[in-house]
């Protein structure tokens, strides 16, 4: 009776320490078990380099243009021999003038260029005095002429590159050419010039929006819908040990849907690629780097 008690008493002793054991392992392997959580898109953050521009609009004007009139009065347009549009030479003859005395003389461009405007008809009259029988862009030279806001303009200097897109004619070359030395009171803008680089006809009064490069800014970027906004500045979310770490972060430049991050993230992080309020402070995730997503798919 006493040997079959203490067998019993082994036995139960086993089962105890068995149940024990198989009790204690799931609450073992749940705290040392990764978190689990929602499927999030990441991506590291990498170096990339901004270009630092001021954006100017304005109108395309000519920058300089001549005008042409008979060197004296009484004389009769008999024929006219360019209209607006044309592109003429120095010393091209424009339109024949009759004298009130008989015989006839020629009206020449003084300069290359293209005629802009002409009031010459065969009939009227001219005179040095009288509307100008043709209006020339002189070496079809054309400016355009905008406005910059105060704060930028200190920022401009003469011969700095533009990228200029004229409506109706695309894109050219310029450089800045004038800088207005005052600021209008009321607009707090300045006026400046951009001389552009075409060896073909403008549209005069066209719009023009012109972007000028004034330096360069290279530093850790992150696609701009990586940024959250909030009352107290701009907010980065990153993975650390698979969860959400909420970084605040000083933005730059911005650049083709790309912000540069000045402060606050280092090259290398992984970063939730579409911020949002669902995700908090700690929260467990499972990160999907974005490249391979996009390679699942």
């Amino acid at each position: 009776m006493g040997h079959s008690a203490s067998i019993s008493a082994r036995r139960l002793s086993a089962l105890i320490t068995s149940g024990l054991v198989w009790l204690v392992q799931p609450v073992f392997a749940e705290e040392t078990e990764a978190p689990k959580g929602a499927a999030v898109t990441v991506l590291k953050a990498t170096k990339s380099c901004f270009d630092n521009t001021v954006e100017v609009s304005g109108i395309i004007l000519a920058r300089e243009e001549t005008a042409v009139r008979p060197e004296r009065p009484g004389l009769k347009v008999a024929d006219v021999l360019a209209d607006p549009g044309d592109t003429v030479t120095a010393g091209q003859n424009l339109a024949r003038l009759n004298l009130p005395e008989g015989g006839s003389v020629m009206i020449q461009a003084p300069v290359a260029g293209t005629v802009s405007a002409s009031t010459a008809t065969i009939g009227a009259f001219a005179s040095p005095r009288g509307e100008a029988l043709f209006s020339i862009i002189a070496r079809n030279e054309y400016d355009m002429v905008g406005l910059v806001p105060s704060a930028d303009i200190g920022r401009l200097a003469v011969n700095q590159s533009a990228k200029i897109h004229i409506s109706g004619s695309g894109d050219v070359d310029g450089k800045i050419r004038l800088i207005a030395p005052t600021i209008e009171p009321n607009s707090q803008l300045g006026r400046t010039s951009i001389g552009i680089s075409a060896n073909r006809r403008l549209l005069i009064n066209a719009s023009g929006r012109a972007l000028i490069k004034i330096g360069q800014s290279c530093n850790v970027a992150v696609p701009l819908t990586a940024v959250l906004y909030d009352p107290a500045g701009t907010v980065v979310q990153v993975i650390r040990r698979q969860r959400v770490e909420t970084k605040r972060v000083e933005v730059g430049l911005l650049a083709g849907g790309q912000v540069e991050i000045r402060d606050g993230l280092n090259e290398g992080d992984v970063v939730v690629a579409r911020a949002g309020a669902l995700l908090r402070e700690g929260d467990p995730v499972r990160p999907v780097m974005a490249a391979a997503e996009a390679a699942a798919k």
